[in-house]
């Protein structure tokens, strides 16, 4: 299957003398390394810990025999592994860079208590951004200007993030842009882009809002950053370094000093990674595009009659959300999320932005809601998913998937003391089911999950299928001990050890 998982398309990339650079850079973090922080990055890179069994021939190598594996393994083979595929090679050049940023190293301890790793003041910080190569020039796009935002969608749909056989790319529409980066609380001067002097065209941008986050027992004010995107033909100018320092100086300046963003590349340091898992719900149109593939001695009818989903609903007291639901919505996910180690602390306005159905003037909608109420009308549940569309590259036959990714929920079910596994799985089955079949009846062609929060409870169940993206969570400059994933340590998903990450980018 396409991996769906999202990276900064746009790491900094280099040639020549800059590459045997990166080489060294990655061969002495390599050397600083003991064999049990090296076994620790294979486990993050499927790719690298594939190369690693074949080699040693044991799915689960020492750590011993993984350090001894890597030494004799190309630098160049190991550094395709570290990346989402060879073809992100020169991603590794970040590594440098990262090196210089307020992150947890890879050979760091653990057991160092959880908090900012550098302290400044707002005196400290420059109050004009850094100079940029000659030819190019910062700016400030503001978002509610409808040829401003196109060139921000024209930017993102041409130079974002594809997957590895250039076959599907993000599809932002304007209206879900808006969403994802007017949330409350935003400011125009985190929508940064760079322009040609010259010409004037938008050829790198880069975003953030505010969130206020719990880590563990504390709630941190942070900037959550994406949409990262630099030209294709700029990415030898070393601009993403820039534009990341850029949005951390106007973070800082209003006394934000901690950030947050995902990669679908490793990077120092995880605090959590998530493997993308994809329920077809047009499996025709998904064969037809090479999402999906037919399995050896079966048929394209059965397929279709295998991730068939029923024409109604089943849970009793389903309906659409309505903005008179927030408060009880509020409530509901605040009390749910403390199940996890990291969460958003939603206040009442975000959650009537972010999970409030909406219905622009074009008949476009970014995300879809459900409650569940009981018999009293007290809500007992939600589910939500959004709606973000892939273009489809060189088919004759669809330009564009329809993709739901499944966001926020909670349920009464999972607030039991003592908690009753068997019936929170009993639940969650109904209400995700539920979801699937109103996905399908909004014409969407997938549906795709993370193994975070309690997913792991229903994702087989519900014929998801693992992906091949990961999704890499970040903090910059906080420290806190790493936080379940939902999988085992053999990659597979992990009911009895569920994630403790209950934090969903758009």
């Amino acid at each position: 299957m396409a991996s769906d998982g999202k990276k900064p398309a746009d790491a900094p990339s280099g040639s020549g003398a800059g590459e045997q650079q990166t080489t060294k850079d990655v061969q002495r973090l390599l050397d600083t390394l003991s064999p049990q922080q090296l076994s620790e990055l294979i486990a993050l890179n499927p790719a690298l810990a594939q190369e690693v069994a074949q080699a040693t021939g044991s799915t689960k190598p020492t750590p011993d025999q993984a350090a001894e594996m890597l030494k004799k393994m190309k630098l160049e083979d190991i550094m395709s592994g570290f990346a989402a595929s060879g073809k992100n090679v020169k991603d590794m050049a970040s590594y440098k860079f990262w090196g210089t940023q307020p992150v947890p190293r890879f050979d760091e301890d653990q057991t160092v208590p959880d908090g900012p790793l550098k302290i400044q003041t707002v005196e400290e910080i420059s109050k004009e951004p850094a100079s940029l190569v000659s030819g190019f020039e910062w700016v400030t796009m503001d978002l509610s200007s409808e040829e401003e935002i196109k060139e921000v969608y024209e930017l993102l749909n041409g130079h974002y993030v594809e997957d590895d056989d250039s076959t599907f790319r993000f599809n932002y529409s304007p209206s879900i842009l808006r969403w994802a980066m007017m949330a409350p609380g935003w400011d125009k001067r985190y929508h940064v882009g760079v322009r040609a002097s010259q010409s004037r065209k938008l050829v790198a941008f880069i975003s953030a809002i505010p969130v206020h986050l719990r880590v563990r027992d504390q709630v941190i004010t942070c900037s959550e950053v994406n949409f990262l995107c630099v030209h294709k033909k700029l990415r030898g100018k070393r601009l993403a370094p820039v534009l990341i320092k850029e949005v951390t100086r106007i973070s800082n300046l209003e006394g934000v000093w901690q950030g947050l963003y995902t990669a679908g590349i490793v990077l120092p340091r995880p605090v959590s990674t998530c493997q993308y898992y994809h329920r077809p719900l047009n499996w025709q149109k998904l064969y037809e595009v090479g999402f999906s593939f037919l399995p050896h001695g079966s048929k394209p009818q059965y397929q279709v009659r295998k991730y068939a989903v029923p024409e109604s609903t089943s849970t009793k007291g389903w309906r659409t959300m309505q903005a008179k639901d927030v408060a009880a919505v509020v409530d509901l996910q605040k009390r749910y999320s403390k199940r996890y180690d990291i969460a958003p602390e939603l206040s009442e306005d975000e959650v009537a932005h972010w999970l409030v159905p909406k219905v622009e003037p074009s008949g476009e909608q970014v995300v879809w809601t459900y409650v569940v109420e009981d018999a009293d009308k007290k809500i007992t549940d939600f589910i939500s998913f959004y709606c973000v569309e892939s273009s489809v590259i060189k088919n004759s036959r669809h330009n564009v998937l329809r993709v739901a990714y499944l966001f926020y929920y909670a349920t009464e079910t999972g607030l039991k003391e003592p908690e009753d596994r068997e019936a929170l799985k009993t639940r969650l089955n109904s209400i995700v089911g539920d979801a699937l079949i109103m996905a399908k009846k909004e014409k969407f062609d997938v549906f795709n999950a993370l193994t975070l929060m309690d997913n792991g409870l229903f994702l087989e169940q519900q014929k998801f299928a693992r992906g091949d993206g990961q999704l890499h969570y970040y903090l910059f400059n906080y420290r806190t001990k790493a936080i379940a994933s939902g999988l085992d340590s053999n990659g597979r998903l992990d009911e009895k050890n569920l994630s403790g990450v209950g934090l969903v980018l758009p």
